[in-house]
């Protein structure tokens, strides 16, 4: 497998991020082959994708010219032979069952040559239990984008039982394109993202559960605190940058002491606290006011693509 310039690519499976990898793939000039189970599926996947088209050039991240070339990039079928048999990487992204990723990647294998990467999407199964479903799991990784995949530039790989090889050229080519790979050597569950935003939720409902604050403040505490710093950088480049020139010694020096503290004090329950739907429910609703989730969810991608763009990831 010593590929490194991949420009043919299929997207297996044609949902919302099947849909959503096909309209970055295609716009990064990658011809892409989405395929999926029938007609109606195809059509509705063509309609996300323009849809994500239209969107991206209503914010003036694409133009006319490099929508027309996109379209042209998109083969859809629902043939999976015809999907597989001529790319050198696949993006599986069909639904998160094990049994459905099974009988999935074993159909594939009797198209695949055996230095084709198989790239399957998942936010928490075991990378090592899908791979056992190949005829090749040195060729077979997780590849866990956030969604929306042609926004979020995160893409967070499991190695699992997979060569160093793959791994290698996998990471490779997502940073080629434009994404921000990430490998995680180790499985454990939810992976690395997922378990970071779990620990903060879970501080988040115990705060409110607590009378400390109420939903619409600890959500405003975030995105107006540390939400803001978490996007340019992460926890430990953001604390060594506070211990000043000393770095993280210095922070360490000043705040180890505390934070232990603080932790001593946090919550540490892993199942949620009863009650915790209506809590939450009663604050989301105090929090939104007149505005739909369609509204939100508008205003959010719009300021997205905004600090995509100030971070020229985009």
């Amino acid at each position: 497998m010593n590929h490194i310039n991949i420009d043919k690519v299929a997207c297996i499976g044609a949902g919302t991020i099947g849909s959503s990898w096909t309209t970055y793939f295609s716009l990064k000039g990658l011809k892409v082959n989405i395929q999926d189970l029938n007609e109606d599926i195809l059509e509705d996947s063509k309609d996300k994708i323009n849809s994500n088209f239209d969107y991206l050039q209503k914010n003036g991240v694409i133009g006319e010219s490099e929508i027309e070339a996109a379209k042209k990039n998109i083969t859809y079928t629902t043939s999976l032979e015809e999907a597989v048999s001529d790319v050198k990487f696949i993006q599986e992204n069909v639904l998160e069952k094990y049994e459905i990723k099974e009988k999935v990647i074993k159909e594939i294998d009797d198209y695949l040559k055996d230095d084709v990467i198989l790239a399957s999407s998942s936010s928490g199964l075991l990378a090592s239990k899908i791979q056992s479903f190949s005829k090749y799991p040195e060729n077979v990784i997780i590849a866990h984008p956030y969604n929306p995949p042609h926004l979020i530039p995160l893409v967070e790989i499991v190695k699992g039982n997979a060569s160093d090889k793959t791994v290698k050229v996998a990471k490779n080519f997502y940073k080629k394109i434009g994404k921000v790979p990430i490998v995680i050597y180790k499985e454990v569950p939810g992976h690395v993202a997922n378990r970071i935003q779990a620990a903060v939720w879970r501080e988040s409902i115990d705060l409110v559960k607590n009378g400390v604050c109420t939903v619409e403040d600890v959500d405003a505490a975030i995105s107006n605190g540390p939400g803001l710093r978490w996007a340019l950088m992460g926890p430990n480049m953001i604390f060594h940058l506070g211990g000043g020139e000393k770095g993280i010694k210095g922070f360490l020096e000043q705040f180890q002491e505390p934070f232990e503290s603080w932790w001593k004090d946090m919550a540490d329950w892993n199942e949620f606290p009863e009650n915790f739907q209506e809590i939450l429910s009663d604050g989301i609703t105090q929090e939104m006011g007149d505005e739909t989730i369609s509204d939100k969810v508008k205003w959010r991608d719009e300021k997205l693509i905004e600090i995509l763009k100030v971070l020229d990831l985009m």
